[in-house]
């Protein structure tokens, strides 16, 4: 099992934050490993929500399939993998001084055997903690102040 946990601070307010994370189709955009994302429920926002992304790490390609099973408003939003590599994970966002936001990112992911299960998952992990937080820059950016 691969645990990831990956952090940053945004020059905006959780609301503000919220307001684009809860686009997920946007996700791509910041994400670096995500490709592209297709909803395959009627809902595109809120628990319940699902979809497939097209992930890229490298010459790694794969489709995480995805459910939303949390969804708080300015809070936190939670994720189930359910494709070939499992697990869940969560963002959450805490308030900061200063109309900031604390966002944190976390993951717990398992690597089926055809992915060298445990021993994938130990090798994989760096690569993508290296990756998100590369994520990270990218969502910082997003509300740097011109």
């Amino acid at each position: 099992m691969a645990r990831l946990r990956v952090s940053t601070k945004l020059d905006a307010t959780p609301d503000v934050v919220w307001a684009d994370l809860a686009d997920i189709s946007s996700h791509v955009e910041w994400m670096r490993d995500a490709v592209a994302i297709r909803f395959t429920s009627d809902r595109q926002q809120g628990t319940g929500t699902s979809f497939d992304c097209d992930t890229k790490v490298g010459p790694f390609k794969l489709t995480d399939r995805m459910e939303i099973t949390a969804w708080e408003p300015g809070a936190a939003m939670g994720v189930r993998h359910t494709g070939l590599v499992t697990g869940d994970g969560v963002i959450r966002l805490r308030k900061l001084r200063r109309g900031r936001t604390r966002l944190t990112w976390s993951e717990r992911l398992v690597f089926p055997r055809r992915m060298g299960g445990p021993v994938g998952a130990l090798a994989a992990a760096p690569v993508l903690w290296l990756v998100w937080r590369g994520s990270m820059r990218n969502l910082r950016d997003r509300f740097a102040a011109d």
